[in-house]
Parts: structure tokens; C-alpha cells; sequence
């Protein structure tokens, strides 16, 4: 756990403890962006972010981590996509915060949507990163986008027995997860820190337990297609050319649905990777800036 890491308690799923952590010290002057993780990764996955002045002096950054993933935890054991979009609205509430952006990598670009979709005058903005709003349906399979459930069903399978204490996260999992997330080039440094992280996060029988039910979250999703039209606020997506889980047609498609917003735009990266905040931090982290300057 990183010593920057909090938690703070809320009421949801059997009252629950939600992994945080702010890039500053809260300035209640600034509007808030909510920056919220990728598949088995956790708050460190925004090291960038928090390490943008020129961010951080636009908005208070705030890291939460979803049910099954970082220092988050539980109180009943199974969990889904709109339990950590309640969980996170909880965090803001208990933090003192009426309103944010919300930024959401892969998984977490439709957990933004989903507090979007919860709570309209809390959630300003959205700003989906490398994400679908789909299930792993043939439309999107068919638009290029990964088939999750090939890449998922292995790992479920694998973790469905309980384990000793001794036991950790295979480290071809976590090269899986880096090879969807930043493609091949993945410096040894950054591929030694997150081994070690989710070596940290994912230990015992307990942390097998969140691993595969975070998994089975992934592959066997709902679809959102019927419900974007319930999003109002702005959105800015981002998708880059080099993602190798969600494709550039899927965005170009999707970026469509959200008919009741207040503006939608898609704005392709070239080059840019599935974990896009992590590839091309300089872009996103100036769209992030410049699109929560124009909505605050």
C-alpha cells in the first residue's frame, strides 16, 4: 500500500472501505476530477497525473479505487460495475464533495457513466479513456474491439479454487494485463513496479476471491447502449489508435449514443494505448485540464 493511499468507510454493499488518494491536499476552491483505475490496477495506475503541475493546479485530483482492486474492500463478496459507481458517489459525499468530473480508464470509462447516469447533478463531466459502453456482444467484435470473454474465461477458471495464505497472482497475468493495457514496449521498471504491486494486491485466498470476481465483472458486463441516452453532461473521450482492447470504429460508433449530452466529443490519439492516461499522459492530461476549465 502506498503511503499515499487513504480509506475512507461508506455505507454500500454491507458498508464497505474505499481506497483513495488525492493528488494535493483538497483546495475546495478547485473543481474536482475523480480519476478511477483500469482492470487490477489501482490508484498508482494516475502516477502522471498526480505528477502534472499544470493539472494540478486546474483541479483537485482524486484517485478512488473500484470494489476489488487496491486497498478497496467490502463487505459482502460479490460486487459489480454499478456497486463501485455508488461507492464512488458515497466517497465524494463522505469527503465533503458536491460535484466532479469523473475520468475512467477502460473498465472504469463505463463506471463514470454509470455515476453519471446515478447522479446527473454531482457528475459535471465524463472523460472515458480506451473504453466501450457495450458487453462483449458481436457488434463489438465485430467493430474490432477484443474478445473479453476469451481472454477472461482462462483466469476465472484458474482462480476458482481456494488457495493458501502463500499464494499470489501469477506473474503471466499481470504480463497479460500490461501487454492489453501498454503493448510490448513496457520499460523493466514499470513492468517490475506492477508485478509487485499486484503481487501486493492480490494475495491469499482473499485476494484470489476479489481477483476473479473482478474478472468475471469484465467478461460478463451489461451493455449501456439503452441507457446513455440518461447521460446529460459533457463528454470527452479519448481512444487511441495502438488500443489493442477497444477499437477506434467502436469509439466513433458509441461517442454517437450519448444523445442527451451536452456536448460529445471523440478525439483519437495516434499511438495511443489501451492504459492511454499511462501512454500519452501529456495528452490526456491536457484534455483533461482543458476540458474541465470549459465545463467548471
Amino acid at each position: 500500500m502506498s503511503s499515499d493511499v487513504r480509506t475512507v468507510d461508506v455505507p454500500h454493499l454491507g458498508g464497505s472501505t474505499i481506497g483513495y488518494r488525492f493528488g494535493e491536499p483538497y483546495d475546495s476552491s478547485l473543481p474536482t476530477l475523480v480519476l478511477i483505475n483500469s482492470f487490477s490496477t489501482s490508484v498508482e495506475l494516475y502516477r502522471p497525473q498526480f505528477a502534472d503541475p499544470a493539472l494540478a493546479q486546474t483541479a483537485n485530483l482524486l484517485a478512488i479505487e473500484l470494489y476489488g482492486h487496491g486497498e478497496t474492500r467490502a463487505g459482502y463478496e460479490h460486487f459489480t460495475y454499478w456497486d463501485s459507481a455508488i461507492a464512488d458517489l458515497q466517497v465524494l459525499e463522505a469527503l465533503g464533495i458536491s460535484e466532479a468530473f469523473v475520468l475512467g480508464t477502460s473498465q472504469s470509462g463505463w463506471v463514470a457513466a454509470r455515476m453519471a447516469m446515478l447522479a446527473p447533478g454531482v457528475v459535471k463531466g465524463i472523460l472515458p479513456l480506451g473504453t466501450s459502453m457495450d458487453d462483449e456482444s458481436p457488434r463489438s467484435h465485430e467493430l474490432g474491439c477484443w474478445d473479453g470473454i476469451d481472454f477472461c474465461t482462462p483466469s476465472i477458471d484458474a482462480l476458482a479454487e481456494p488457495v493458501g495464505d502463500d499464494w499470489v497472482v501469477p506473474g503471466e497475468f499481470v504480463d497479460a494485463v500490461l501487454g492489453a493495457g501498454l503493448g510490448e514496449d513496457v520499460s523493466p521498471d514499470e513492468r517490475s513496479f506492477w508485478h509487485a504491486a499486484h503481487q501486493r494486491n492480490y494475495a491469499g485466498d482473499a485476494g484470489r476471491r476479489r481477483l476473479r470476481i473482478s474478472t468475471i465483472n469484465l467478461r460478463d458486463r451489461d451493455g449501456l447502449h439503452g441507457r446513455l441516452d440518461s447521460v446529460r453532461c459533457p463528454v470527452l473521450w479519448l481512444q487511441g489508435t495502438a488500443d489493442q482492447v477497444y477499437s477506434v470504429a467502436n469509439a466513433q460508433d458509441e461517442i454517437t449514443r450519448f444523445v442527451s449530452s451536452a456536448d460529445a466529443e471523440l478525439r483519437i490519439v495516434e499511438g495511443g494505448q489501451h492504459f492511454l492516461s499511462a501512454s500519452n499522459p501529456d495528452v490526456v492530461n491536457a484534455a483533461a485540464a482543458e476540458f474541465v476549465k470549459r465545463w467548471a
